[in-house]
């Protein structure tokens, strides 16, 4: 008895440090942050930084706002054209799918999420860019292409939360809907896809946070021009984007200003996740 008591204080305690580890982990990535970009805060201006338009860093001119504008354009669109699908995919997966079918499905949702964000990328390079400058002209490099790649990219984390949520939804949730007279069809759309909102609504925050947070896809999609997305046929440049193309040959203000670059993208994840746990959370209360 006493073994086993001692074991469990031990896990206990393992336990304990591994959730130290992991909330001192985003404590020093924020000092790290914050630190790196504050002199670059204060040198062009908060406001200067965040509401300028030109980033030349031969004549020291940083504004990040056409590169936000370029991060939400993005993001905006892989939303719209990967969560339905992620959605349906993973009702379909979880309420209409054979067996047999859906012993091969899941494996392959699961395979792209171990693909190389490079792959993706040379995926887009030499399939989507092609069929936009095609379809629509342009150089092909352009808003819309990064949006189909993200959207990809964002299938595996959006199916397999959605339908984790979907499979914790009670039996006597659709068992009721059917006695009650409700169709299948109905059952499944009217009362265990509201039940499961709040899990779906977590699978859209990571996807977001993944489609916000990818770098190395984007710039070979992006065409990388630090311009206003006015289009969905124009390229543009992400934040992420930017600070890989630059970081490796920037100096002094122009490091501290792609270092205060990051902090900008840290601070639209947080607020991202922020606003969805108070919708949660009011959802809940209701």
């Amino acid at each position: 008895m006493r073994r086993g008591q001692t074991f469990e204080r031990l896990m206990q305690t393992v336990f304990f440090l591994c959730a130290c580890v992991a909330v001192a982990s985003v404590i020093l990535i924020c000092i790290f942050l914050f630190s790196g970009g504050a002199p670059a805060l204060k040198e062009i201006g908060v406001l200067r930084f965040l509401t300028g338009r030109r980033w030349e860093p031969g004549r020291e001119t940083f504004g990040v706002l056409t590169m936000i504008a370029g991060s939400f354009a993005v993001t905006l669109g892989a939303v719209l054209l990967g969560v339905p699908v992620g959605i349906l995919t993973a009702v379909y997966l979880s309420f209409f799918c054979p067996p047999k079918l859906r012993r091969v499905l899941r494996p392959a949702v699961d395979l792209l999420a171990g693909i190389p964000s490079v792959v993706y990328g040379f995926f887009g390079l030499t399939v989507l860019v092609p069929a936009v400058r095609r379809l629509f002209g342009g150089s092909g490099y352009s808003v819309l292409a990064v949006s189909a790649v993200l959207a990809i990219m964002i299938l595996p984390t959006v199916v397999s939360v959605s339908e984790s949520s979907l499979s914790a939804v009670g039996d006597g949730y659709y068992e009721g809907a059917r006695a009650l007279g409700a169709g299948h069809e109905r059952s499944v759309f009217r009362v265990m896809l509201p039940a499961a909102r709040s899990g779906i609504s977590a699978a859209v925050t990571l996807g977001l946070g993944r489609a916000i947070g990818e770098s190395m896809a984007v710039v070979m999609v992006a065409g990388n021009q630090a311009i206003f997305p006015k289009s969905l046929l124009v390229g543009t440049r992400t934040l992420t984007s930017n600070i890989v193309l630059e970081m490796g040959y920037a100096a002094d203000l122009h490091a501290d200003a792609l270092i205060a670059t990051g902090v900008v993208l840290f601070v639209i994840v947080m607020l991202n996740n922020l606003i969805f746990a108070l919708l949660r959370r009011r959802r809940m209360k209701k």
